[in-house]
């Protein structure tokens, strides 16, 4: 994933920028010749905040949960590695850790499917278990579609803002 050149660092953080505008705007062409790199519990939470980051940037997402105050809870319980996602009044907060009340939990078994999923450019839903309020996902499927859509993309292209690497 180093080996990336300047050239394509800019292009594919022009893209990231850029945001979805459409159905195919933002979309980094799937590469299956290439192998999921090894990604560190550290690695995995940086990927995670910065697609979480540009999810509450979609300005689709922040239309849908205008009026929301819902707290998540999202878990790849084989890591025992939990992150929580607050989704209020049109803003999507990340923290690292736990909440203790979440009005939702979204639980996938395995990181390893998790990951696999979004690096082949498919949604990790096969294995989501949510619990908790569901008449609550009206809010958090549009930021949990745009999570995977940006997590997707980085980690396509793990590099945060200033162009720092993320693994």
């Amino acid at each position: 994933m180093d080996d990336f050149s300047e050239t394509e660092k800019t292009e594919l953080k022009d893209t990231l920028d850029s945001g979805p505008g459409g159905a195919e705007a933002g979309a980094l062409p799937i590469q299956d010749d290439l192998p999921l790199p090894s990604i560190s519990k550290r690695a995995a939470r940086r990927l995670i905040q910065r697609a979480t980051v540009l999810a509450g940037r979609d300005r689709n997402v922040r239309q849908h949960i205008r009026e929301a105050k819902v707290i998540t809870l999202w878990e790849l319980e084989d890591w025992q590695f939990e992150w929580t996602v607050v989704i209020e009044r049109g803003k999507v907060h990340f923290d690292r850790r736990p909440a203790r009340a979440p009005d939702l939990t979204l639980r996938w078994p395995s990181e390893e499917e998790f990951f696999t999923a979004l690096w082949e450019g498919r949604d990790p839903i096969d294995s989501l278990l949510v619990e908790g309020d569901l008449s609550l996902r009206r809010y958090s499927d549009p930021v949990y579609s745009a999570f995977c859509r940006f997590m997707q993309q980085v980690l396509r292209n793990p590099f945060d803002g200033a162009d720092n690497p993320l693994l």
